[in-house]
């Protein structure tokens, strides 16, 4: 059983690798052509092609799914179509220990899906991201930089500048009571956050309103203890799909925190984890329709299977995330309705092979 186990796993995983670099090399492509139209400032087409070559570890993770569904037809297709499969069956293994058998592959895909999505694909694509955007602009990271709103208990600040160097520019800050009342409006020409995690606020100038009148306070420096610290402000600066499901897991925290809504990035978490648990049940979906209809079929008449339940099962992905963000559903129960569809498609595969 060892033998053979490891037989089908380096088959699968030959075959997925294939698929994959296939794949990356046609996304690749169509990555590297969506920058050329944006060529400007100091992002030429070495950029262009940099940028591409960064974005492929995110994209490897978005399109293993459907690799190894593709690569485990092609695979155990071909298993089949040399009758070894036949022969495994006639030495006694069962249907169940098959799906055993191609599971662990699956497992192992899902480790290696899970370690890409999370230490790999989101920080090559944060760090693309920011070169382009330097690039385009002519800028180093220390200029460059977008307006943020950040509320922060019953404060809200208005960011002028946020940079990966946190060097703010000038902050607005707006001070609310327990019941919504405006207390304090200030501002400061410069901001910034310190190491030791404090803010620190250049000319201050701060106009406190009391029952009985107003009082103005000025400053040349100010040190702020904001419960906003530097990672949740790093976090502001990524996408969604740049982010780790730590970052993710952190902002939704402190979203959360402050009443705010956290839906499209629970979206986001949820998806990756779907998408990600996805990958041990393509195998067995794949051995369902060699032992099923496709026993005899040719290898394009797999891949044509593969590629259509592979885009049936991403469109259901992408469309239901997106309706979950506009009709605010529940993130963990959209996200993992295209997994359950495929779950309960592989099992009722698996009931009709004899």
């Amino acid at each position: 059983m060892d033998i053979l186990s490891t037989y089908l796993m380096r088959s699968i995983l030959l075959s997925t690798l294939l698929v994959l670099l296939a794949l990356l090399a046609l996304a690749g492509l169509f990555e590297f052509i969506g920058q050329v139209d944006n060529l400007e400032g100091d992002f030429g087409t070495m950029e262009a092609l940099l940028y591409a070559a960064l974005r492929l570890p995110q994209l490897a993770f978005e399109m293993l799914p459907i690799a190894v569904l593709i690569g485990s037809l092609l695979a155990l297709g071909g298993l089949a179509s040399h009758s070894e499969l036949v022969v495994m069956r006639t030495a006694g293994i069962s249907v169940a220990k098959f799906a055993g058998m191609v599971a662990v592959t699956g497992f192992v895909l899902m480790v290696i899906t899970a370690l890409i999505g999370e230490y790999i694909g989101p920080p090559l694509d944060y760090y693309a991201r920011n070169m382009r955007d330097e690039a385009r602009l002519e800028q180093d990271s220390q200029e460059l930089g977008n307006s943020a709103w950040v509320k922060d208990g019953n404060m809200i600040l208005h960011l002028e500048r946020i940079n990966a160097d946190f060097e703010f520019g000038r902050v607005y800050i707006f001070q609310f009571d327990d019941t919504d009342h405006l207390q304090l409006v200030a501002r400061a020409e410069n901001s910034g956050i310190a190491d030791s995690d404090q803010w620190v606020l250049e000319n201050y100038r701060a106009t406190r309103f009391r029952d009985g009148g107003v009082e103005v306070v000025q400053s040349s420096l100010e040190v702020e203890d904001f419960t906003v610290d530097g990672d949740v402000l790093g976090i502001t600066l990524v996408k969604p799909v740049s982010l780790s499901a730590r970052g993710l897991l952190s902002y939704i925290r402190y979203l959360r925190s402050n009443e705010l809504s956290a839906v499209r990035y629970e979206m986001e978490l949820w998806s990756r984890v779907s998408s990600t648990a996805t990958v041990v049940i393509m195998p067995i979906l794949a051995l369902a329709f060699v032992f099923g209809s496709l026993r005899s079929a040719r290898a394009g008449a797999r891949l044509m299977v593969g590629v259509l339940v592979g885009l049936a099962y991403f469109l259901a992905s992408e469309t239901l995330a997106n309706s979950g963000q506009v009709f605010d559903l529940n993130p963990a129960l959209v996200t993992w309705l295209p997994t359950f569809a495929l779950m309960l498609i592989t099992l009722f595969a698996l009931s009709r092979v004899r």
